[in-house]
């Protein structure tokens, strides 16, 4: 059950991020935050990340369901299994944020991200994200660190 609270939490937090982004900022304006190490920047991604497959949202939308159907068909699977409890919490992560952004892909044909971290290499400084893409990574590498748990 607390994994379900985590899968949840992560949609409707970001969910009520994405929204009020959506209402208060406007598109294309940077707005520093934290001393310039983060800006807030609302950006309409129609692909996944670095707009892979922008020009085909359509194909991105149905990609983003056929993974997300697997991710929880094996979810249901691994929470009926004893144990492995930061594999689950991880799934739970990576579900919730894979949630959050097809919602948006099928209520607003893009997913709303709204902030860049300006740290590290130049490259990275580009990249717009939402609280789901972090809960999608963490959440894979969690996964991944607790599928050889018992």
């Amino acid at each position: 059950m607390p994994y379900l609270l985590i899968t949840a939490g992560v949609f409707i937090f970001d969910f009520f991020i994405k929204r009020f982004v959506d209402k208060k900022y406007a598109c294309g304006e940077t707005y520093p935050k934290c001393r310039n190490k983060i800006i807030i920047e609302k950006y309409y991604n129609k692909g996944a990340a670095m707009n892979f497959l922008a020009k085909k949202p359509e194909i991105m939308r149905g990609l983003h369901t056929v993974v997300l159907l697997f991710v929880g068909m094996g979810y249901y699977l691994l929470l009926r299994m004893k144990g492995k409890p930061l594999c689950k919490a991880g799934t739970s992560l990576l579900l919730g944020g894979g949630l959050s952004n097809l919602y948006d892909r099928y209520t607003k044909e893009h997913v709303v991200d709204y902030f860049h971290i300006n740290l590290g290499p130049k490259w990275m400084r580009g990249i717009i994200f939402n609280i789901s893409d972090f809960c999608i990574f963490i959440g894979a590498l969690l996964s991944l660190a607790g599928s050889e748990q018992t």
